[in-house]
């Protein structure tokens, strides 16, 4: 899945660029979007995001493009690693600001976990 960003002035951090968490939340939106794409009879939560490494700082104005892949699948979980470019940047030449692998569990109204469906069962 791939989705796209504008940086706004409200996303900026005191010192004029991203700020940090906006980028994750909005990282953590598109994956839970391509969980719900993926199985849209479930509801997920987030469990889990590994390494958090900002590789560039953004400016304002700047144009990120998010794409958004499943790598793995549990019984009651899955994985999807997301990486997020400067979408102006050169075409030929991908320009990573960050990436992340997020882990969402399958619950129930209780809150408890659930399993999966079968992903074939998802898919039109």
């Amino acid at each position: 899945m791939e989705t796209y960003k504008l940086v706004l002035p409200e996303h900026l951090n005191h010192y004029g660029y991203l700020f940090g968490g906006q980028l994750l939340k909005w990282v953590d939106e598109a994956a839970y979007i391509a969980a719900r794409m993926d199985y849209s009879t479930c509801e997920f939560v987030t469990v889990a995001m590994d390494r958090l490494e900002f590789n560039e700082r953004v400016n304002l104005g700047a144009i990120l493009r998010f794409d958004v892949h499943r790598t793995r699948v549990g019984k009651t979980s899955v994985n999807y690693t997301a990486t997020v470019y400067d979408a102006l940047f050169q075409q030929d030449k991908a320009k990573v600001i960050f990436s992340t692998s997020i882990t969402f569990v399958r619950i129930c109204a209780d809150g408890s976990k659930q399993p999966l469906p079968p992903l074939a069962t998802q898919q039109s």
